[in-house]
């Protein structure tokens, strides 16, 4: 099983940018250096809590900085720009990477986003698909182009000039284009099977309960049957939150309880995703369970894998039971109350615990 990393990222407002976007920064060059596979990164732009507005110029940042890791935009709010920005941008950052890029798209979670770029109210998930139809044509075609769409329209067609190159749109690196990757959030998610029929993997997002995880599996296969193709469990990659200590009390004080990272990024989306975003499903096991019982401490208990080396093993081979076979865990980063501990966790995680659990995978 290999092991990558996700950040939102979801830091106490007030504390200051530019030592969060280098923390954010140096946290990925560890990743880079520890053997994390890839890096996803986040974007919103009107979140004082999520401070990176712009994964692409984020991730461009760190290109001369790391070696080996993917870097992947988790995720581009499609509804959010046009989709000739974005196919510009993502080809010319995939030129940047050489390849060593992955395309994380989505419809946008954030409803102050969606209200500022004017989505508010409008089928984002349509814009969403509208969005996508139309990089991939553009990079498949050549000017004029002429798309036409209910949202958006793409044309070059009264101002080209051929001979010296105007109104050309660069192709990315990857050919056809790289790798697009959506992140999975609904129980039974029909997001998935969709994204498998068009040969996109899934990642399963952290903060929803391993019981509505197991089922985007199924979904997968149902995608990949549909179009003919053999799911691979190594295309599904499964995000947690993760705290890994050298000592227990440490483990649950920093991992568990309030005043630690994990329960203020938990008690962060609570009261996004439930108080204004309607999503509570997405934490309860049980439909019938009030909203007021989804405290931060409830959730962080049931979400979060803390614990010492063995302990994390352990929690991590139980989940793998519970949800079935995955090819990737992904890391999910929080803030660095204390940057020790969070690059601690991280290392021993990668020296440690992933060792262990693909000795007793057997692989």
């Amino acid at each position: 099983m290999k092991y990558s990393m996700f950040m939102m990222p979801v830091h106490p407002p007030g504390r200051n940018v530019t030592e969060t976007l280098q923390e954010d920064r140096e946290a990925i060059i560890l990743a880079d250096r520890l053997g994390y596979s890839e890096a996803f990164v986040g974007e919103h732009v009107t979140d004082a809590a999520e401070s990176i507005t712009s994964s692409m110029i984020f991730l461009a940042s760190l290109i001369s900085e790391t070696r080996h890791i993917k870097l992947g935009t988790g995720t581009l709010n499609l509804p959010n720009s046009h989709p000739a920005a974005i196919a510009g941008q993502v080809a010319m950052l995939d030129h940047l990477a050489k390849g060593r890029l992955i395309m994380g798209i989505s419809p946008g979670g954030l409803m102050s986003d969606a209200e500022m770029f004017g989505a508010l109210g409008k089928d984002r998930n349509a814009m969403f698909v509208e969005s996508i139809n139309m990089i991939l044509k553009i990079w498949e075609s050549e000017p004029p182009y002429n798309i036409s769409g209910q949202f958006w329209n793409v044309s070059v067609e009264k101002t080209m000039i051929p001979e010296i190159g105007q109104g050309f749109m660069m192709k990315p690196f990857q050919q056809p284009h790289p790798q697009i990757v959506g992140t999975a959030v609904a129980p039974f998610s029909q997001g998935v099977a969709e994204m498998a029929k068009r040969g996109w993997q899934p990642i399963s997002a952290n903060f929803l309960m391993p019981e509505w995880v197991r089922t985007h599996w199924p979904k997968y296969v149902e995608g990949r049957e549909a179009v003919g193709a053999i799911a691979s469990p190594s295309e599904w990659r499964v995000a947690k939150s993760i705290f890994v200590a050298d000592d227990a009390t440490t483990a649950q004080r920093y991992g568990l309880e309030a005043g630690g990272p994990y329960n203020f990024y938990f008690s962060q989306l609570i009261r996004k995703l439930v108080g204004g975003g309607g999503r509570s499903n997405l934490f309860k096991t049980d439909p019938l369970m009030p909203d007021s019982d989804l405290t931060p401490d409830f959730v962080t208990k049931r979400l979060v894998l803390a614990g010492t080396v063995d302990s994390v093993v352990e929690q991590i081979l139980a989940l793998r039971h519970q949800i079935g076979d995955f090819g990737q865990l992904v890391y999910a980063c929080h803030d660095w109350i204390d940057p020790a501990l969070g690059k601690r966790s991280m290392e021993l995680f990668a020296t440690e615990v992933m060792p262990r659990v693909n000795a007793a995978l057997g692989q």
